[in-house]
């Protein structure tokens, strides 16, 4: 070692703290790696990927062969450090040359390349793949060894070495993915993206018309008033029955109706034989089993029923789809935002509609309305131009009956 230079120690040295750098910041780079991309470039056939995968599989063998190289190389930049520092200036020399050397190290061979690996990993982790592939063959039993040590040590303590597959996210970790990745998509995609992942937890009732909202026909009713109410309704189907909603003997299709007006004979007889028999959904059900069920009965609206067989509101295909792409639809005529930032909500909104126009968190767990809401929350009906704050929302009370809030106005936070 006397016969050697101190210039070629001296690169021998940076050439060892290089290397300590590589594995530095290849480590932190495959152990950052977004696994769920690395799958997609495999799919696409990126060779790099391929390679890097194939490690991740035994992240074990992985750690081994880079913490044996680290070490190895690091115990070899300490001892060259000490034979430079006695060369210079003898015995003295070794503890400011350890300090040297301490400091060198954590800069340019830790901190250094770690945070490069972790801003960068990919084009780190994929170059490093193609180094460490073959190491790991040619150190293999060395890696071997030390795992099997360090194997049954981890068994131990019930940890199973094994098992280094890709865990798989549950449904709330994808939304906090795709919450996260505004920067990615357009805002409506995103919310349009969470709306569908939500639908499974979301029920029937959370989205349909209320019973007192619901408008049909009432056989009942004089046939001036049912022509009038075919001729100028707003929606394509009704439901008819006979007094009271729950005594529902089928949906009224608008254009059928005004087809049969032209005929002299028209009466209530004409509109009970060209009915669509009703169609019942239990009030328990998943948006998302709705959905389904909608397709492959290929209905479009249906009554929802209660435990007692009561009909609780109506829920038609267009309610589950403005679910999804609500924020799509220019007219809210239930939520109207004001220049100064305040909402005037109609009290029978529902509270997912709500949160969902407004970004807010109201509880939806309880009761599905805003009027329902605010009476549980106050455990009164109120009279018009009572203000409360409800769950950190302040608003007042614009209008309201003998026993429903009609009108509610929420006042913009500074």
């Amino acid at each position: 070692m006397n016969d050697i230079s101190l210039g070629i120690l001296f690169s021998i040295l940076a050439a060892l703290l290089v290397i300590s750098a590589f594995f530095a910041g290849s480590e932190t780079a495959l152990m950052t790696l977004n696994r769920y991309r690395l799958q997609h470039l495999v799919k696409k056939k990126h060779r790099g990927a391929i390679k890097t995968l194939a490690l991740l599989k035994r992240p074990d063998r992985l750690i081994g062969l880079i913490l044996l190289g680290s070490s190895f190389v690091n115990i070899m930049a300490s001892s060259l450090a000490t034979v430079i520092a006695i060369r210079i200036g003898g015995d003295q020399a070794i503890a400011p040359a350890t300090a040297l050397l301490t400091f060198v190290l954590l800069i340019f061979s830790e901190v250094t390349p770690k945070t490069l690996g972790a801003l960068k990993p990919e084009k780190l982790a994929f170059i490093s793949a193609w180094i460490y592939v073959p190491l790991l063959k040619i150190f293999y039993p060395v890696v071997f060894l030390v795992n099997l040590i360090s194997g049954l040590i981890l068994r131990l303590f019930g940890i199973n070495t094994q098992k280094g597959k890709i865990e798989n996210i549950n449904k709330d970790e994808l939304k906090s993915i795709v919450a996260d990745a505004e920067h990615l998509m357009p805002v409506r995609y995103q919310n349009m993206l969470l709306s569908i992942l939500d639908l499974e937890s979301a029920r029937v009732e959370d989205i349909m018309t209320q019973r007192q909202e619901i408008v049909g026909i009432d056989l009942e009713a004089p046939i001036a008033i049912i022509i009038e109410q075919i001729q100028n309704s707003p929606h394509t189907r009704l439901p008819v029955y006979k007094k009271t909603i729950d005594r529902v003997i089928g949906f009224a299709h608008l254009r059928t109706m005004l087809a049969l007006l032209n005929r002299p004979d028209f009466d209530k007889h004409s509109i009970t034989e060209n009915l669509i028999k009703p169609f019942f959904i239990p009030a328990g059900t998943s948006i998302h089993r709705q959905m389904q069920t909608f397709k492959t009965e290929k209905l479009r609206i249906g009554l929802v029923v209660d435990e007692y067989g009561d009909v609780s509101g109506l829920l038609t295909l267009d309610d589950v789809l403005q679910e999804i792409v609500g924020e799509l639809i220019a007219e809210e005529p239930n939520i109207k935002l004001h220049n100064d930032g305040s909402y005037l909500v109609n009290g029978s909104v529902t509270i997912r509609e709500l949160n969902r126009i407004t970004q807010w968190n109201l509880p939806t767990e309880g009761p599905k309305t805003l009027n329902g809401l605010i009476i549980e929350y106050l455990e009164t009906i109120p009279k018009a131009g009572t203000s409360v704050k409800l769950h950190g929302h302040p608003l007042e009370i614009i209008e309201c009956d003998s026993n429903t809030i009609r009108q509610v106005k929420f006042y913009s936070q500074p």
